[in-house]
């Protein structure tokens, strides 16, 4: 396969998985009682409100990256009202944590495919794994194209989950630990968190930790995977 046509696949897995990880966030959050996303069009599988929130995180980037570096790099965001967080904290947590939960999701739905995918014979474990062979097809065609795509669904949900769960601002999981504290406490660990200095420091101690934990994460799930 080409480098275009494996970058269009990237980038179709990519806008596809951000856009069911914004929509749970703003499932959640109407679930709540926050209807900003709801408001703007977000509690839907529909990339473009997705998209006119944030252009340049879910179309240039990854597209750019997949293309150059073959790998989407992006972002979005689901809108919600600060006050209501403020005073509803484990509200806010479950919004942060559906998110990743979503992806987790994808996950195990490519794992089902992989599993079913082998019962049939058109998929076998690969002689070497990647990002891009989580699985492999028998034959050429259909079933190669198909492992590849649901090898793609597998990892970039997987990162895009364990990567967000990070207890660290801005990630999801800096938002899910208010789940573990008193209300009182929820509330100020919340106001510390969402400080420009906090998500700053934060974000940059999660690229870094995030790197270790990759490949420990991968073999983990494959085991899982291939028991």
């Amino acid at each position: 396969m080409d480098r275009f046509t494996e970058a269009l696949g990237w980038y179709f897995v990519f806008l596809f998985s951000t856009t069911l990880h914004e929509a749970a966030h703003a499932w959640a959050a109407k679930k709540g009682g926050d209807l900003t996303a709801y408001q703007g069009g977000q509690v839907s599988l529909d990339p473009l409100p997705h998209i006119k929130r944030e252009p340049l995180g879910m179309v240039i980037f990854p597209l750019f990256f997949s293309l150059v570096l073959g790998w989407p790099f992006g972002f979005a965001s689901a809108p919600y009202d600060p006050r209501w967080a403020r005073n509803y904290p484990r509200r806010a947590a479950l919004m942060a944590l559906a998110g990743p939960a979503a992806n987790l999701l994808l996950v195990g739905l490519a794992a089902l495919i992989i599993r079913v995918g082998m019962f049939c014979g058109g998929f076998e474990p690969p002689d070497l794994f990647s990002l891009t062979a989580i699985t492999v097809g028998v034959s050429e065609g259909f079933w190669a194209s198909g492992a590849l795509l649901v090898s793609m669904f597998f990892s970039l949900n997987l990162i895009l989950a364990v990567f967000n769960l990070l207890p660290l601002p801005p990630l999801d999981g800096s938002a899910g630990m208010t789940l573990l504290l008193k209300e009182e406490t929820a509330t100020t660990f919340q106001n510390f968190i969402d400080q420009p200095v906090s998500r700053g420091i934060g974000l940059l101690l999660a690229w870094n930790i995030f790197g270790p934990l990759s490949r420990p994460l991968f073999l983990a799930a494959l085991n899982l995977l291939y028991p």
